[in-house]
């Protein structure tokens, strides 16, 4: 395709597994030598050739989401709502007057498989951007092929931070964003003593990095860090150490299925919301349903929206999604974060007039969207969002109801500058400018 050389795409690849393997130091911004590497690539990367089409009727878009293996339990609901998106803009006219044309990709739930499937959508697929990922694991394997062929990725998951990227926007929260109001509303509450539970990949590890620093600077304790495989059914040992380890909160960031082996076992073991409640990162409300309400009531979560919301374009969504899905499907913060980030994408476009990769990235600070979990904005600096914090907690009726929200929409500060004990982290990563670049 005269994008890069083989050699630079063995690069990209090395840095895509080094990330997946986390001797990147677990997505805990770049390392030194992924710096150098980008940095070395950066000519090629400016004069990338792009194979987008727009002399027809039509724009194509990629979506690459898990449809199958451990992650289809959450990412087939993102794919959806990506569909309902598109349907919706081509019925209204489609963007600078084209209709937009899906390429579907499987990313498989690995890491490896989603850079793959990316490069296709890129360079064979011709698309104007990409939409999807989950894991921070299926991020990391995917920036370096983004960056290296100048496309565009819209990611929509709530993520650890400590990362920015002049080719992907971030329409989840930052960690200020969902990580901190979490841990201010556990203490607000009284709780000092947490147990960590996660996945071992990318995100939990990042993520309780944070939670440590907090708990640090905020006179907390955690009394247990613990990880598991991804797709891991047997947790034993865990709750075991959970029970006796003096812990009254647990942060939950287990990812998948593996939930549901996680609260059956804690429930299992005698543990209740009303003694060790458990705060959740990555549980929403169609993993409600999965794991059992029985199993998850009265327990928390940490989102920028639910389906519960009381506003006009939230009913408007939420009854347009079971309209076109059954009423039995719930709607969730990340299906709601990637519909979010469709109407972004072609409000941007529209702004810069064109579909062109740089001259969309210029328009897009600024950009507001009137969406279901209320306004949100882009930061052109560093791709985030701006985004209102809710704390909810799970109801009999299988849905989330808010107790806490920020005052409004939080700026978005990926790498925690703004907080004092923070400092320490912040400090550790590059890019620390916030550009990405």
């Amino acid at each position: 395709m005269g994008r890069t050389s083989l050699a630079l795409r063995a690069g990209a690849a090395a840095l895509a597994v080094a990330a997946i393997m986390g001797l990147s130091g677990c997505g805990w911004g770049r390392t030194v030598a992924e710096k150098e590497a980008l940095d070395k690539n950066s000519a090629s990367n400016a004069s990338a050739t792009s194979c987008v089409d727009t002399s027809g009727n039509t724009i194509k878009v990629g979506f690459v989401n898990s449809l199958s293996g451990t992650m289809a339990i959450s990412e087939k609901t993102v794919s959806d709502s990506l569909h309902m998106a598109v349907d919706e803009i081509n019925a209204d006219g489609g963007v600078l007057g084209k209709q937009i044309q899906i390429e579907q990709q499987d990313g498989k739930s690995e890491p490896a498989t989603f850079a793959e499937k990316a490069r296709t959508l890129i360079e064979k697929q011709c698309v104007a951007a990409v939409f999807g990922g989950w894991t921070s694991s299926s991020r990391k394997a995917m920036l370096p092929v983004f960056e290296e062929d100048n496309a565009l990725l819209f990611y929509p998951l709530q993520y650890e931070g400590m990362e920015s990227s002049p080719n992907i926007f971030y329409s989840g929260a930052a960690p200020n964003q969902q990580i901190v109001p979490a841990l201010d509303y556990l203490k607000e509450q009284g709780h000092k003593k947490l147990f960590l539970v996660g996945s071992d990949y990318v995100f939990p590890q990042t993520a309780n990095r944070v939670v440590k620093a907090y708990a640090e600077g905020n006179g907390m304790e955690v009394v247990g860090e613990e990880y598991t495989p991804m797709g891991s059914t047997d947790f034993t040992t865990i709750v075991n150490k959970l029970k006796f380890s003096g812990a009254d909160a647990v942060v939950n960031t287990l990812n998948g299925d593996s939930n549901v082996a996680f609260f059956k076992e804690y429930k299992a073991s005698g543990l209740s919301a009303d003694k060790v409640p458990v705060i959740s990162m990555s549980i929403a409300e169609e993993e409600v349903a999965s794991i059992g309400v029985d199993n998850v009531k009265d327990q928390l979560t940490a989102w920028n929206y639910y389906q519960t919301l009381d506003n006009p374009e939230n009913k408007e969504f939420v009854k347009n999604f079971k309209a076109k899905y059954g009423e039995s499907r719930p709607t969730s913060d990340p299906m709601e974060s990637a519909y979010t980030s469709v109407y972004l994408w072609k409000k941007m476009v529209e702004k810069a007039r064109s579909f062109d990769v740089d001259k969309v990235k210029a328009a897009a600070d600024g950009v507001t969207f009137d969406a279901p979990e209320g306004q949100v904005k882009v930061d052109g600096k560093n791709h985030h969002i701006y985004k209102t914090s809710y704390i909810g907690k799970i109801g009999s009726d299988k849905l989330i109801h808010t107790v806490w929200k920020s005052d409004g929409p939080i700026a978005p500060d990926p790498y925690l500058k703004t907080y004092d004990w923070a400092k320490s982290l912040s400090a550790s990563t590059s890019g620390s400018d916030g550009s990405g670049e």
